[in-house]
């Protein structure tokens, strides 16, 4: 029979641990820790129990199968959709749209085709924001940023602003989360000839069951997903069952990113919220640090929506500038170019003054040494 060996290593500093006979402590050589064999028995415990969490954690499935509805033959009948010729995206329209523009790349489509072959959402959270805030919005977006080109802001298509709702899926589920954290404390002790630092290290565990409602990922590949988050968060409040008729002067943008594509984003997200939750209540330490996770999720629902979303895209000096602004509370994102000269400007008057200050604190400098030398 094969005979198994274990060996130990220190909790602090991560060297071999080795019993010394006789001993009722085992003391770490490399950095002197000793710690008791019942302390150490408990900490490998813990260990053992964590990664068998992990090993036998449930990888639950999203139900993704139960996200959107299908379209009645009357409301395919009432879509429209069409592709963009020049970048390729994908857009809805209602049945009285016969041409429009691009809200990615601003070219102009005629929109040939009938709608089908997509889910139809469950939710829609309805614009609030009017064309005419959007526009205000993005001149307010401008101010104080003195870096950008003068011809930027007088030649933009502020005017060229379209309402887009935006293909949504919100996740539920909840999780069961068990996490160790490093936390640290230290102590200062000065002696005649030293300044001595004693640093105490604790291993902090923290489990708790957390739940999350309507996490969102968006479904579309061209909506920048940075943008996208910067742009949450949407009160889910006022989410309505979705009916065509708020599409009425509006765009929709097709789902090409489907519920199951996102979730392994989705997972992310929510364990890494877990995991900040629970370092939250790791207080009373100066420094702290996650050791390991162990996370399992409960089988989770999925809701397909469409959320609202203004769009410009402009451009300057043959490169496009995106921003978004949320439909429903106001606020805005977006990329800014800048102007060259300004910033060269910029970088001189601060070397400048900076050169000034320093020259003039030398100067004070000179003066205080004389002063000194004749008093």
């Amino acid at each position: 029979m094969a005979e198994t060996s274990t060996s130990f290593k220190c909790p602090s500093c991560g060297g071999p641990l080795d019993y010394k006979p006789g001993m009722t402590d085992i003391q770490c050589e490399y950095c002197d820790t000793q710690f008791t064999i019942q302390a150490l028995e408990a900490f490998y415990a813990q260990k053992e129990k964590m990664a068998a969490e992990a090993q036998n954690a449930r990888d639950a499935k999203w139900e993704t199968q139960k996200a959107g509805q299908e379209w009645s033959l009357e409301e395919e009948q009432l879509m429209r959709a069409f592709t963009c010729s020049s970048c390729g995206a994908e857009i809805v329209c209602d049945e009285n749209t016969m041409a429009t523009e691009c809200v990615y790349c601003g070219n102009p489509t005629m929109v040939p085709a009938r709608f089908a072959g997509v889910l139809k959402p469950d939710y829609v959270i309805p614009f609030k924001k009017t064309k005419e805030e959007a526009v205000a919005a993005l001149k307010e977006f401008y101010k104080g940023k003195w870096l950008l080109p003068d011809e930027f802001t007088k030649n933009n298509r502020v005017e060229a602003i379209q309402g887009l709702y935006v293909p949504f899926w919100m996740f539920d589920s909840s999780v069961t989360a068990t996490a160790t954290f490093k936390a640290e404390n230290d102590m200062v002790i000065d002696t005649s000839s030293a300044t001595i630092i004693e640093t105490s290290v604790y291993e902090c565990i923290r489990r708790g069951t957390m739940a999350f409602a309507r996490i969102p990922a968006d479904g579309s590949k061209r909506m920048d997903d940075s943008y996208m988050d910067s742009i949450e968060p949407f009160n889910y409040e006022e989410l309505q069952p979705f009916s065509s008729a708020y599409l009425a002067g509006y765009l929709a943008d097709k789902y090409d990113v489907s519920a199951e594509e996102n979730e392994p984003r989705v997972d992310t997200r929510m364990n890494n919220s877990a995991v900040a939750a629970l370092e939250k209540t790791v207080v009373g330490y100066m420094r702290v640090a996650e050791n390991e996770r162990a996370i399992v999720k409960n089988e989770g629902r999925v809701e397909y929506a469409m959320v609202p979303v203004w769009i410009l895209t402009t451009r300057y000096q043959d490169k496009p500038y995106t921003f978004m602004m949320n439909g429903q509370t106001g606020k805005m994102v977006g990329s800014l170019p800048y102007s060259s000269t300004k910033a060269l400007a910029a970088f001189l008057i601060v070397f400048l003054v900076t050169f000034a200050a320093l020259y003039f604190l030398n100067i004070s400098h000179y003066m205080v040494v004389l002063l000194a030398m004749f008093l």
